[in-house]
């Protein structure tokens, strides 16, 4: 039986595309997270465990998992190992919809892609997902 842990490094890749490895590391782990292929709570593979898969440096790796601590999407706790994030908890889901937004939009911008294109594919994958379900 496969774990959550087990899948990701399977499924982690690295291409030689001119995109730092740090980043296409974040961005996998976040689109796993966005697919549902890791949940709340589960338990991240180690920065070791991801150096020595993909043969690569561990302060790469551990750049790539500041990077998710840093967008909320993991808890790096010490001594205990990484987590996905679990969804905050407050009273204003509103705030956190906007600084969501915001971050997705500044991301956007800084890749290139126009805010309207996003918006285009966001409400396209919605669309496809819940006609999935």
């Amino acid at each position: 039986m496969h774990t959550p842990v087990q899948d990701l490094l399977t499924d982690l890749r690295l291409e030689a595309s001119g995109v730092p490895i740090y980043v296409q590391l974040r961005d996998q782990v976040l689109r796993a997270l966005g697919a549902g292929r890791l949940s709340p709570g589960d338990q991240m593979p180690t920065m070791r465990q991801v150096a020595v898969a993909l043969r690569i440096d561990l302060n790469t790796v551990r750049h790539a998992y500041d990077e998710l601590e840093r967008t909320g999407a993991i808890t790096l706790e010490r001594g205990r190992g990484s987590f996905v994030a679990r969804p905050p908890e407050g009273p204003d889901p509103q705030a956190r919809l906007d600084a969501l937004a915001a971050q997705v939009l500044a991301m956007a911008r800084a890749a290139g892609v126009e805010p309207a294109a996003l918006a285009q594919t966001l409400t396209a994958l919605v669309t496809r997902k819940e006609s999935e379900s």
